[in-house]
C-alpha cells in the first residue's frame, strides 16, 4: 500500500524532463521540455493552485463551507477546481471571452460556476479582474486568490519547480526560457536557479501585443496592449509576481510562430502542448541565436494541447485566423476521411 495517494493532490510536480530529438537538431543548442502537462489537472498552474488554497487555509483566509473565486485564463482555474472538488468548497472562475471553450467545459466539469467577461482594459469594471474583485466582495465567505499577486505563487514555484529542473539536469542549465502570465512560474524558478549558478540566464517569451516587452526594455508602455491569441501568457498589466529584475531578456513571439511550433511539437515530438508552449519554444530558440556557446537550455511546457483542440488543432479555425493557409489543409495527410475516399485513394496510389 505504499504506492497508494491519499489523494489526487499528492499528485501534483514531478513532471518529466524531456530532451527535444528534432526541433532545434540543426542549432548548436540542446533544449529540454519541462512537460507540466503530467500534473493531473493538465498544467502548471495545478502546483500553484494547491499551494496558494493550502496556504489560505492556514492563515484562515479561506473556512470551510467558502467560495473560491478567482479571475483566471483558464488553468489556474483548473487547478483551483480540482483542488476545491478534494477539499469541498465551491467555486467562481471569472474568464475572458477568448478563452477556449475547452477550458469552460473543464471547469464546468469540476463543479464550477464560469462567468464568462468582454475583452476589455484591466481597470474596466467589466474586465475579468474587477468582476472577479466584486464577486468576492460580495459574497459571503468568498477567498479571492489573486494569483497575480499571490506571493504563494512564485514561491511555490522556487520550492518546487525550480529544484526539480536543477536536480533533473543534474545542475547543467545555462538558460531557463517560459512565458510569463501572472509571472510566478518564471519569477520563482529563476530566483532559484540563479541562487544555485548566478550565470543561469531567464528569458521571457512574450506574445505580440503584451505589455511586458516594452516594460523590460523600455521601463514604460511604448504601444498599448494589443490582441493575441495565444492564451495564458503575455500581460496588459504588470502582475506584482512578474519579477523584471530577475530577467536577463524578453523575446517577442508572434501567434503564427507560436502556433505553427505547438503543430510541430506534436508531429516531431510527440508533445501535444498548448500554444503557450508553442510560443516558449520559439522565444527559446530566438534567445539561443544571442549565444554562440552550445547551451543546455530548459523550456517551460505550461499546458496541454487537449484544451486547444478546437483552436490550435481545428484545421478551419487555423485558416478562419489567418495561421494557416487552405491549400495546406487541402493537400494534409492528417484528415479525417470516410471510408469511400480511403479506397479510392488506394485506387490512385495503385495506378
Amino acid at each position: 500500500m505504499s504506492h497508494i495517494y491519499n489523494s489526487i493532490l499528492e499528485t501534483i510536480g514531478d513532471t518529466p524532463m524531456v530532451a527535444l530529438q528534432h526541433i532545434g537538431k540543426e542549432t548548436k543548442h540542446k533544449f529540454f521540455a519541462k512537460v507540466e502537462y503530467f500534473n493531473p489537472g493538465g498544467s502548471i498552474k495545478d502546483r500553484v493552485a494547491v499551494a496558494m488554497i493550502e496556504e489560505a487555509e492556514k492563515r484562515g483566509d479561506l473556512k470551510p463551507g467558502g467560495t473560491i473565486v478567482e479571475a483566471t485564463s483558464g488553468n489556474t482555474g483548473v487547478g483551483l477546481g480540482l483542488v476545491a472538488a478534494v477539499k469541498g468548497y465551491k467555486c467562481i472562475f471569472v474568464m475572458p471571452q477568448k478563452m477556449s471553450d475547452e477550458k469552460r467545459a473543464i471547469l464546468k466539469a469540476y463543479g464550477a460556476q464560469v462567468v464568462i467577461t468582454p475583452m476589455v482594459e484591466p481597470d474596466h469594471p467589466m474586465s475579468h479582474y474587477s468582476v472577479a474583485k466584486k464577486i468576492a466582495a460580495e459574497t459571503p465567505g468568498a477567498f479571492l486568490v489573486n494569483q497575480f499577486h499571490n506571493n504563494d505563487n512564485p514561491t511555490r514555484h522556487y520550492q518546487s519547480t525550480g529544484p526539480e529542473m536543477w536536480n533533473q539536469m543534474d545542475g547543467k542549465i545555462d538558460m531557463l526560457v517560459g512565458g510569463a502570465g501572472t509571472g510566478g512560474t518564471l519569477s520563482g524558478c529563476a530566483k532559484y536557479l540563479k541562487e544555485k549558478n548566478p550565470a543561469v540566464k531567464v528569458f521571457c517569451a512574450d506574445p505580440v501585443g503584451s505589455i511586458l516587452f516594452d516594460l523590460f526594455y523600455s521601463k514604460k508602455i511604448v504601444d498599448p496592449p494589443g490582441s493575441y491569441m495565444v492564451e495564458g501568457i503575455g500581460e496588459d498589466m504588470l502582475p506584482d509576481n512578474v519579477h523584471l529584475d530577475i530577467y536577463d531578456g524578453f523575446v517577442r513571439v508572434n501567434d503564427q510562430e507560436a502556433f505553427a511550433m505547438t503543430r510541430r511539437l506534436v508531429a516531431e515530438e510527440g508533445l501535444l502542448v498548448g500554444p503557450s508552449s508553442g510560443a516558449a519554444l520559439v522565444g527559446a530558440m530566438k534567445a539561443a541565436e544571442k549565444f554562440d556557446k552550445p547551451m543546455n537550455i530548459v523550456v517551460i511546457l505550461p499546458d496541454s494541447g487537449r484544451q486547444y483542440l478546437s483552436k490550435a488543432f481545428n484545421d478551419q479555425w487555423m485558416v478562419d485566423n489567418k495561421l494557416l493557409k487552405a491549400d495546406d489543409v487541402k493537400n494534409a495527410f492528417n484528415r479525417v476521411i470516410t471510408a469511400e475516399e480511403a479506397i479510392q485513394n488506394l485506387s490512385k496510389n495503385r495506378n
